[in-house]
């Protein structure tokens, strides 16, 4: 724990980056082989697209959740009971399906109130 009693994601990203270093001191260092770079998107017109300011920051806690096979569990204990549900919060929403839209009914062509 740190002094303010909290333990914070820099304090996680430093024991994890400890734990990758042990972990390359014991074998013997391969090559990661590059992402493909991904093909030019087209020009968008109207409005810009929603930008999420964590996307990053989620792609790499995810990165690093895969590579030291960490379970739901080790993630959520590592931080405090708020923020430990509210991740748990996001898991399920992702997982669940969107509700389906329901289609308006028309009204009747004739002009009258019954339907």
């Amino acid at each position: 724990m740190n002094s303010s009693g909290k333990y914070d994601f820099k304090q996680f990203q430093e024991e994890l980056a400890a734990l990758d270093r042990k972990a390359a001191e014991t074998r013997p260092a391969t090559p990661v082989p590059s992402p493909a770079p991904a093909p030019a998107a087209p020009k968008r017109r109207g409005r810009p697209p929603k930008v999420d300011p964590l996307a990053a920051a989620r792609v790499e806690f995810e990165a690093l959740r895969l590579r030291h096979g960490l379970t739901v569990a080790d993630v959520v204990s590592w931080f405090p009971a708020e923020e430990g549900i509210a991740y748990l919060q996001g898991l399920i929403a992702a997982s669940e399906p969107k509700p389906r839209r329901r289609r308006k009914a028309d009204p009747p062509a004739d002009g009258s109130d019954e339907g």
